[in-house]
Parts: C-alpha cells; structure tokens; sequence
C-alpha cells in the first residue's frame, strides 16, 4: 500500500501486530500523539502490563501498530482477556484504548481499525471514548452501552443487616461460597493498583474492586470497577464506604507564596504555608472523560 501524501518517495504502509522489540517505538509514539496528558515512563509502564498480561492463546499481547518503511506511524492498545462473567464464561472480550496515527497516515487509520477489530469471536469495549471520536465508533459497528456514571457517598449509607460483614484483602481466600474465578481477578487487580477486597457474610463472600481516583485534581473518590450486582453495592454501602475513606488518594498544592493574611493568624513559629485552592492559576486541570460508553459487539459464534 502505497501513502499518496507522502512527500518524498512512496512508502510501503502495512499494518502488523505490536511485538516486543517495539515497545520502545510505540512508547515514544504514544507519548508523541497524547502529549503532556501521558508522560513516556507512564507509556513503558502501561506496555510492561501488557506483556505481563494472560492475553487469550491466539490474541495479540499488546495491539497493532501502523509502519511506513518500518517506522512505527500508528498504534492501537488492545487487552483481550476471558473475564468468565456472564452466561458465556468462554466469551472474549477486547477493551481497545490509546489510538494514534501521524496526521500524514491518518488516511490509513482505518486500515489499523480494521486489523484491530478482525477478532469476529471477541466482545469489543471502549470505555474511555473521547466527545470527537464516538462518530468514528459509531461507523465501526460500536452501539452505546451507558449514559454515563452516578456517584455515591456509600460511607454515610444507614446501618443494615449487612453492616457485620467481615472484610478481607483480595490476597485472603474466604471460607464461604464464591466463583472459582474471582480470587483471580482481585489479585489481578490490586496488582494494578486497584483496592480490591471481599465483604464475607456466612452465606457467601462479594467480591469488590474499585479504583482510587482524584476529581478535578483535588477531590478524591473511588471508581467502581467490579462487582458481582451492583445490587452488593447497596447491600454494604456502608462497610465499603468506611472502608474506602482512608484509600482514596489525596493530592496538596502549595502557594508558592505565604497568604500574608493568613499568616497573621498562625501560631508564632509555625510555618506560614497555605494551602492552593482549587482553581486557582496554578492549579492543573486533568483531561476528564466525557460521559457515553459506546461498545462493539461483533459477530460471534456465542451470541
């Protein structure tokens, strides 16, 4: 395939899966196309988790990448996995995030789409689209899964039955009831960074995992990531919210100057150091994602 608008002489354009000997090319590349949002060490962090990774035999470990006369130009990050959830535990699933192309190759980005999404016995998730690109996604086949998200202050939820629920680390195996897949996927998960835990009642344990997030870089909160129903959610809203309090990341930002106001009325020898406000000129702003889910369900063999 032969790039039009190239300047110089033609170049062979082709679309492969991402191997280990280019995790250094995609990582720059990446780093290249989302800017200061994503620093380069963040980029190698996220490939060492994908080769660490159990991708399903037959899956790409890492995505696809887009070369011309083999310079990377373009990237697709897949994580396909066997979640074990649902009616079909057998059914793959493939969340695809991270897609850059070269303004000069984006004529070839549906070439990269096509490679990515070739899989006709996997489930394709994007969780994360951004506002310009649910167009494209639309085109792709994808049909919208959510609306969006609702937030919870579980830690001031009224006692229930539930409230004399144990719990344990997701390292811990509970004596009562639970899927033979779980244990896993909470051990999965709080090697990422995840707090993930067990609420364990006599009658069974709940697995939960949730992700420790900062909203508008100050406020801190915990991201729902797995439940078995979200109906456990309500069942021990208290416990979890308890539990969560002291797991949620807090962030400070500091005046470069003392507030000459406030100091007047610190202890004498105290160090005059206030505390930024949020929204102030120093204070950065994260890229929030916007609200709109979209999926790709593909012709599979279980459906």
């Amino acid at each position: 395939m032969v790039n039009a608008k190239s300047s110089g002489p033609p170049s062979q354009v082709r679309a492969r899966q991402i191997k280990p000997h280019d995790r250094d090319a995609v990582a720059a590349l990446l780093h290249k196309g989302f800017g200061l949002r994503r620093t380069l060490a963040f980029w190698h962090r996220v490939l060492d988790r994908l080769e660490k990774h159990r991708a399903p035999e037959g899956m790409p470990q890492f995505g696809y990448l887009l070369e011309s006369d083999s310079r990377a130009v373009g990237a697709i990050l897949a994580i396909f996995s066997v979640p074990c959830t649902g009616a079909d535990p057998d059914a793959v699933r493939c969340s695809l995030s991270s897609w850059y192309v070269e303004p000069a190759f984006r004529s070839y980005a549906s070439l990269l789409a096509s490679q990515a999404l070739k899989h006709r016995d996997a489930t394709y998730l994007n969780i994360s689209p951004a506002a310009n690109t649910v167009p494209t996604l639309g085109a792709l086949g994808y049909a919208r899964y959510s609306d969006g998200v609702f937030v919870a202050c579980p830690a001031l939820a009224r006692g229930t039955g539930a409230d004399n629920a144990a719990l344990l680390p997701a390292a811990e195996t509970p004596a009562t009831p639970f899927a033979p897949f779980e244990p896993g996927l909470l051990r999965d998960h709080a090697d990422y960074g995840c707090v993930s835990f067990w609420c364990v009642t006599r009658e069974g344990a709940y697995p939960f995992v949730f992700r420790r997030r900062l909203a508008k870089a100050v406020v801190p909160y915990a991201q729902l990531i797995y439940c078995r129903d979200t109906a456990d959610v309500a069942r021990f809203a208290g416990t979890i919210g308890r539990h969560l309090a002291p797991a949620v990341p807090t962030r400070r930002h500091r005046r470069r100057q003392p507030d000459a106001r406030a100091a007047r009325h610190l202890p004498r020898g105290m160090a005059a150091e206030i505390l930024q406000r949020p929204g102030t000129a120093t204070t950065r702003r994260p890229r929030l994602h916007r609200s709109g889910n979209v999926r790709r369900v593909a012709v599979a063999a279980h459906r």
